[in-house]
């Protein structure tokens, strides 16, 4: 605020204390929602939503996309909206749907502004989808991810939220990386974002914890059978290396928690996956190897993507698409990091890292559409992948895999470029430290080569051109030789395997690709 006349800045406060003393007081209000699980066997959530208001109307939109690069448009799965005035009145607002996802709620009759605080929203989801990139409810447990089910004030998605829970089946808890109320089964966060990026367990789960390098991590799963002694091992692995590499735990206050869900077993997701968060992951497999495996790749995320963030992705945008050129890294070098982890940590041998890179090379090789669409292109068109079509190998290359690819490659030039100094893990810190640390986001590929560039002290223009935004041939055995290895096809099988005499240089590289280290 300016004010030329230095009298009356001085009266400003006074003044503003005495209007705010005479104004009629209003307590602080919160978005609030509230979720009836009394339908299981319709697998249907009922909804009110409790928004105070000032004015005659309010918008409300439920998210058209959340968690896959896809466009699912959950509105379709809305039923019976209707909203009141106040709740105690229960007058009837109007409503008027202004597109597929959007509604505008407006006072009429007797219900005028001044005598009502809040407007209630109320309608029904219906969802009973398996894997962690949806919502279930049924006889056997709810899993909720709530950008799924819960709409949203457009021009307030940062005010503070709460939901709870109510008619939960007897003999169920709740698991959610979010602030626990003082009320049953009710949570609360700082912002609709916030609260959204938390998923939800409900029903009669299996729990443990542990602390790995500072950071507390809580293990929720929902399985008929699983290894309770290999996943808890692997995750005191996982962690303690990643957080290790990485500096320490970045979990958000006040918990500062992260909160793994599982879902393991034949009634899981038969093509398994994982969902990563900000504090917690979610991931469904058919196996406890299986859901190792997944752990590895999104316990990682809680830096790349979710911290170490692309500006192309903020604000989230929950409308219409969202595109990106740096999915290749912030998905592939993300999977590259998977495999490191498990390696490094003992979970996989050394031949078990030589065969999934050989087998992801292989897959790349097997793609017509790797000589005319690049990786930074296959980012943008990830929300083609849900047309069966569009993923065939004469069509795309998918990020993950060509992007794994680059991150082990980039390793090995950082490594042949600094005599083994710098690493990967080098630029993946300072990133961290650029980006995360900042609240700053990183310009896409651009971003990336700088920090690259940075930590190797040389140019990557020729390799960003080529294989980033370019559509060139890969040259193998050319990055591959710095470390004493070498690729092989034997059968139409794509091998990676150690050369037989590998100079002294090349077996310090080596060494160090597998132990994660430098000299």
């Amino acid at each position: 605020m300016s004010c030329p006349i230095r009298q009356s800045c001085r009266l400003i406060p006074l003044l503003a204390a005495l209007i705010a003393l005479a104004a009629p007081q209003r307590a602080a209000a919160a978005i609030e929602y509230r979720v009836s699980l009394a339908e299981p066997d319709q697998h249907r959530f009922h909804v009110t939503m409790t928004i105070p208001v000032e004015g005659s109307e309010v918008v409300t939109a439920l998210p058209a996309w959340n968690a896959l690069y896809r466009v699912r448009d959950f509105s379709q799965r809305v039923s019976a909206i209707r909203a009141l005035c106040p709740a105690a009145i229960a007058v009837p607002l109007n409503k008027r749907q202004l597109d597929k996802q959007t509604w505008r709620f407006s006072l009429d009759g007797p219900c005028q502004p001044g005598e009502h605080n809040s407007f209630e929203i109320q309608y029904a989801v219906e969802w009973n989808a398996l894997g962690p990139f949806n919502s279930q409810l049924d006889a056997h447990h709810a899993f909720v991810n709530l950008a799924e089910i819960l709409m949203y004030v457009p021009d307030r998605r940062r005010e503070s939220v709460s939901v709870r829970f109510v008619d939960v089946p007897a003999g169920w808890r709740t698991a959610a990386e979010l602030t626990a109320v003082h009320v049953d089964n009710m949570y609360a966060a700082a912002s609709y974002d916030q609260l959204v990026d938390a998923p939800v367990e409900l029903g009669d789960f299996e729990e443990f914890g542990f602390t790995e390098e500072g950071g507390r991590f809580r293990v929720i799963v929902d399985s008929h059978s699983w290894n309770r002694t290999l996943l808890e091992t692997a995750l005191h692995r996982i962690t303690h290396y990643e957080l290790q590499l990485m500096g320490g735990p970045p979990f958000d206050p006040p918990s500062k928690e992260y909160t793994f869900f599982f879902h393991i077993g034949p009634d899981g997701d038969v093509e398994g996956g994982g969902m990563e968060h900000r504090n917690c992951t979610a991931i469904s497999s058919t196996s406890t190897e299986g859901a190792v495996a997944v752990a590895a790749h999104e316990f990682f995320h809680v830096w790349n993507v979710k911290r170490i963030r692309p500006q192309t992705l903020e604000p989230v945008d929950y409308t219409k698409e969202q595109y990106t050129r740096a999915l290749w890294f912030a998905e592939g070098v993300t999977s590259a990091y998977a495999a490191f982890a498990l390696e490094r940590t003992g979970l996989w041998s050394k031949q078990q890292f030589y065969a999934d890179l050989g087998e992801q090379i292989g897959e790349l090789q097997s793609r017509p559409a790797r000589a005319w669409q690049s990786v930074e292109e296959s980012s943008l068109d990830a929300w083609f992948e849900k047309y069966d079509a569009y993923n065939l190998p004469a069509h795309s290359v998918n990020y993950y895999n060509k992007g794994q690819i680059l991150g082990v490659l980039l390793d090995l030039s950082i490594r042949d470029a600094t005599d083994n100094h710098k690493s990967l893990d080098d630029v993946l810190r300072r990133m961290n430290e650029e980006y995360a640390l900042q609240g700053k986001f990183y310009d896409d590929s651009t971003g990336i080569r700088a920090v690259v560039e940075e930590v190797a002290g040389k140019s990557f223009a020729e390799f960003f051109g080529r294989y980033v935004s370019g559509t060139d041939e890969i040259p193998y055995d050319g990055f591959l030789s710095a470390a004493g290895l070498e690729l092989s096809t034997d059968g139409g099988r794509t091998t990676v395997g150690e050369v037989a005499h590998p100079t002294a240089r090349q077996r310090r590289i080596l060494e160090g690709v597998l132990r994660g280290t430098t000299d």
